[in-house]
């Protein structure tokens, strides 16, 4: 359509330019977890030529600490399923490319070594059980159907705001069992809790501060009214009722709260809008989804790989070690760049294109391998099926009418806004 040949075109010279940048640059200078890199979306021939010439890289040339990139398939397979050699440990750095900062150190499983982590991710597994899961579908179903069929049509709306956002925080709040009307507040701090200083979702970090410690005091208050009431079926009872969670430090308690309100917030939510991107930029692959529903099985997986909604996972070496034939020195950040591996070419056949049908499509490295594979990650598959089974039922195409505008950071790789349009 003609309304979309000037994002085509612009899409194009951006990563022409991209391209030349990244070939030109030398290898030492390169700093692939710039922020920049993803919210302009240029990173991928940054990461194509490190595939390439230097697939584990240390880079020297950033604002933070030195850190090493693992990028191919092989290598992050590795350091993921190796956690006795990598940790993940908040008192070493954690999980992301920056440090936890100082004054921010709420450990999560996520970010704790056995045997501490298998005992907490245990507690709240029962939320994703395949009969829980069942229950949940129908009122997705139900959920999804109401938000769809109140969306305009021939009028420009924000599908992140419109349809991403508001289903995955109706379903943070029925997982916590949080009150209704206020959760928005979980949308609101799973952004605070992942932004950058120039992101600007706060000014300061004062402001940040000060918003995570209302987080504090509202999810405490909730988390003491489940310990004093009888068990029920969400996350913070679960938590509130098992003896490896329910001592608790106050700190452990918020960490592992913050994980569960950004893990059950921005998967879903940017890949259910990188869905609707990636068929609009691929219109053959939404042509062959229209004519075969049936594909939403194998495409659901894809677009988790195309979209990767974590951009990476770090660990820290807990002893000298080699990946790749580099030397890796106890301590070392290692940071496994999960959007690289999910374009690795000796892995995917034509990486770069998104295809609905690819074969053995949940190969993708998207959810993590190991012991920090994502416990929601058939919950995120069965949301992102539900609201496509449904969107095929009400609309013919849903356009995209303008850029995305993407989030400042190199570990969410998402999206603040996403203009569409649905034809009457």
């Amino acid at each position: 359509m003609n309304i979309q040949t000037p994002v085509k075109t612009d899409k194009a010279e951006r990563m022409r330019r991209a391209r030349e940048e990244a070939y030109a640059t030398p290898l030492a200078q390169f700093h692939p977890g710039a922020p920049r890199l993803f919210q302009d979306d240029t990173l991928w021939p940054w990461f194509e030529r490190l595939r390439k010439e230097e697939p584990v890289h240390y880079c020297t040339n950033a604002p933070i600490e030195p850190y090493w990139s693992v990028v191919k398939y092989d290598d992050i397979m590795h350091v993921d399923t190796n956690h006795g050699i990598f940790s993940s440990d908040s008192t070493l750095g954690g999980i992301g490319i920056r440090d936890v900062p100082q004054g921010y150190d709420w450990p999560s499983f996520i970010a704790m070594d056995q045997p501490r982590h298998s005992s907490q991710r245990k507690t709240v597994s029962p939320m994703f059980t395949p009969a829980h899961l069942d229950e949940l579908a129908k009122l997705i179903r139900q959920r999804s159907q109401t938000v769809l069929d109140n969306l305009p049509r021939n009028e420009t709306f924000n599908f992140v705001e419109r349809v991403s956002i508001e289903l995955t925080t109706q379903m943070l709040a029925t997982l916590f069992d949080f009150p209704w009307d206020e959760r928005r507040k979980l949308t609101r701090w799973s952004d605070v809790a992942t932004a950058l200083p120039k992101s600007g979702i706060v000014a300061s970090a004062e402001e940040r501060r000060r918003e995570m410690d209302e987080c504090y005091a509202y999810m405490s208050k909730l988390w003491n009214e489940r310990v004093n009431s009888a068990p029920r079926n969400d996350l913070l009872s679960l938590m509130a009722h098992n003896d490896a969670t329910r001592f608790m430090d106050p700190d452990n308690l918020m960490g592992n709260i913050i994980l569960l309100i950004v893990g059950g917030n921005d998967t879903t939510r940017n890949t259910m809008t990188g869905s609707v991107l990636a068929l609009n930029e691929n219109p053959e692959q939404y042509d062959k989804l229209r004519a075969n529903p049936e594909l939403i099985d194998s495409m659901v997986p894809e677009v988790i790989r195309w979209q990767t909604p974590l951009a990476h996972m770090r660990r820290t070496a807990l002893q000298d070690t080699e990946i790749g034939g580099k030397h890796i020195k106890k301590g070392d950040r290692v940071v496994m760049w999960y959007v690289s591996g999910n374009r690795d070419e000796e892995m995917f056949e034509k990486p770069n294109e998104f295809i609905i049908d690819r074969p053995r499509p949940r190969t993708h490295l998207s959810f993590g391998f190991g012991i920090h594979r994502c416990v929601g990650m058939r919950l995120a598959e069965l949301q992102l099926r539900i609201v496509w089974e449904e969107m095929l039922k009400r609309f013919d195409r849903i356009e995209v009418v303008g850029e995305p505008k993407r989030i400042y950071s190199s570990f969410i790789k998402g999206y603040e806004s996403l203009p569409v349009r649905i034809p009457g």
